[in-house]
């Protein structure tokens, strides 16, 4: 039977946070990990939710198998909210959408520029949130956060990237149907479109913010420094559909295949990826299954 699952809000700075729980799952003592879980492009945090519940469902019934053996786990709560310029923080519906020159009133010339502003702010946020959102929840250090995790689809799989780039408290990330390589994703589409790399649609500005910041500019293969590798010793399911011509794997896989997280005895970290056949862009059940069971195989279980 699955466990009731709660719906808090709440409001941090004036962004307004859903949090996901199963308070009869866990014990109050039971270390707590966090998974900030992000929408796609032009939906919504609301959108996302029966991801969230899906997630808890399945984690909830390895947990009854496990702790009906006498097995201890952490216990796992879901955050969502809205990306910048989405759901109740939208301003500019044309800023979310695409390339369309053949339809002035839905052309974005800043196709380019919205889309990762909106991606490396939605990664900023989560940052802010890891800040913050334990005073909010825990106001008299109640339960003791363990772990933070991030997965996001599309739009919010890009930011899972970026986030996992930045933030070393974050220690395990799914992305689903995202990309790590942004200039490798959008040269193509902007091929699509018949459109040049270059002003305006990608100012030099950009272009050099994005050489020095994206995932892909890091170090991050086999000969790069430890220390300098920002995935190293991370837990990272990448999660791609074979039929996806928005988001192709073709766009992510010489990233993830060289990615090195120091698997093994040597760093600790995992790195796993499912390319699934017959799936486009969009995120199936069996993915939302993968993500569970990854989370629980690889980080809840003590």
């Amino acid at each position: 039977m699955p466990s009731a699952i709660s719906r808090q809000s709440l409001v941090i700075a004036g962004l307004s946070v859903t949090v996901f729980s199963q308070p009869d799952a866990a014990t109050p003592t039971d270390p707590v990990a966090i998974l900030f879980l992000l929408h796609g492009r032009t939906s919504s945090a609301q959108d996302i939710e029966p991801t969230a519940r899906g997630i808890l469902d399945k984690v909830h019934e390895h947990r009854t198998n496990h702790l009906g053996l006498g097995g201890k786990a952490d216990d796992l709560l879901v955050v969502t909210f809205d990306h910048r310029n989405h759901g109740t923080r939208l301003v500019d519906p044309l800023a979310n959408w695409h390339w369309e020159p053949e339809d002035q009133t839905k052309n974005n010339v800043r196709h380019a520029i919205d889309m990762y502003a909106i991606q490396t702010g939605t990664a900023n946020d989560v940052s802010f949130l890891i800040d913050f959102l334990p005073a909010y929840l825990f106001p008299y250090g109640e339960r003791r956060i363990s772990q933070w995790f991030v997965s996001g689809v599309s739009l919010g799989g890009h930011s899972t990237w970026i986030t996992l780039k930045n933030d070393s408290r974050v220690t395990l990330g799914i992305p689903i149907i995202g990309c790590p390589d942004y200039l490798t994703l959008m040269s193509e589409r902007a091929a699509q479109s018949k459109l040049t790399v270059g002003p305006p649609y990608f100012p030099e500005s950009l272009l050099a913010y994005i050489r020095t910041h994206d995932p892909a500019a890091a170090p991050h293969t086999s000969d790069a420094p430890m220390k300098a590798n920002p995935f190293w010793g991370k837990k990272i399911l990448v999660l791609c559909g074979k039929e996806d011509t928005i988001v192709p794997w073709s766009a992510s896989r010489k990233f993830v295949e060289e990615l090195d997280v120091g698997e093994g005895m040597e760093g600790g970290g995992v790195k796993e990826w499912v390319v699934e056949e017959g799936t486009g862009h969009r995120c199936s059940d069996a993915m939302v299954k993968r993500a569970a069971d990854f989370i629980w195989n690889h980080a809840l279980v003590r």
